[in-house]
C-alpha cells in the first residue's frame, strides 16, 4: 500500500501517517524527518542540503526528490509506506510519479487533509517547543505539567514559525503550491479529500473508508 498524505501544516496528517504506519506496518516518511536523517549521517544529498541549509536558502526541488528516491530504495518501503509531506510541489509530484514508473509501482491513494484557516493557526498558534530536549506540548491540546515549563525544566517557547502572522504567510504559501498537485491527483483518480475538523479518531475512520474505498474499487 502506497499512500500520499497531503495538507497544510497543522492539519494533523502526520498524527494520522503515524497511525496508519502502525496499523499496516508500513513506514511513515515524513520529509523533515528523513531530511534531518540525511544530513545527520552525512550522505551526499544530506550535505547538499545542508549547505543550502546553512546559506538560508529553501533546499531546491531537485535535492528533495533525490532524498527521497534514495529512502524508497530501502528494504522497509517493500510493503509500502505513508509519504507524509512530499510531494509538494505539481513537479515533485511528476518525478515521483517517474520514479515509481520506473519501478514498476504506483500511489495507491492521495489522501487530502482539510481543515479552515482559522482552526489551522488556532492549532498551529498554540504549540509551544522546549529548546532543550525539542519536546512539543500544545496550551490546548497537550499542555505541559506545569505552564510555561517542560518536564525536562527548561522554558518554553513559541517558534517563530508557529506565530499567527507566520502561520497565515505559510499556509499562503502552501496553498499556493498545492493546488496544482491536487488537480494533478484529482486528474488520476487517485484523490481522496478528508474533513480533518474532528476528533483524532473521527478522521481515522475517514481515512480508513478512503483506503478500503480504493482497495474495493
Amino acid at each position: 500500500m502506497r499512500l500520499v498524505f497531503l495538507g497544510p501544516p497543522g492539519v494533523g496528517k502526520g498524527t494520522q501517517a503515524e497511525r496508519l504506519s502502525k496499523h499496516y506496518r508500513i513506514p511513515h516518511i515524513a520529509t523533515g524527518d528523513i531530511l534531518r536523517k540525511a544530513m545527520a549521517d552525512k550522505t551526499p544529498v544530506g550535505l547538499e542540503a545542508k549547505s543550502f541549509i546553512d546559506a538560508g536558502k529553501l533546499v531546491p526541488d531537485e535535492v528533495i526528490i533525490n532524498i527521497i528516491r534514495e529512502r524508497l530504495k530501502e528494504p522497509d518501503t517493500k510493503s509500502g509506506y505513508v509519504l507524509d509531506g512530499f510531494p509538494r510541489t505539481l513537479h515533485q509530484a511528476e518525478a515521483l510519479s517517474r520514479t515509481l514508473e520506473q519501478r514498476h509501482e504506483e500511489i495507491d491513494r492521495v489522501l487530502y487533509f482539510e481543515l479552515g484557516e482559522e482552526e489551522l493557526v488556532r492549532r498551529i498558534a498554540g504549540r509551544r517547543s522546549c529548546p532543550s530536549c525539542q519536546k512539543i506540548y500544545h496550551t490546548t491540546f497537550n499542555p505541559p505539567p506545569k505552564e510555561g515549563s517542560c518536564t525536562c525544566g527548561t522554558a518554553l517557547i513559541q517558534r517563530k514559525d508557529d506565530r499567527p502572522e507566520t502561520v497565515k504567510e505559510r499556509l499562503a504559501v502552501y496553498r499556493n503550491e498545492t493546488s496544482p498537485l491536487i488537480e494533478y491527483y484529482k486528474k488520476q483518480g487517485r484523490l481522496s479529500q478528508i474533513d480533518a475538523n474532528e476528533s483524532v479518531d473521527a478522521v481515522a475512520e475517514r481515512v480508513q473508508d478512503a483506503i478500503l474505498q480504493n482497495k474495493s474499487s
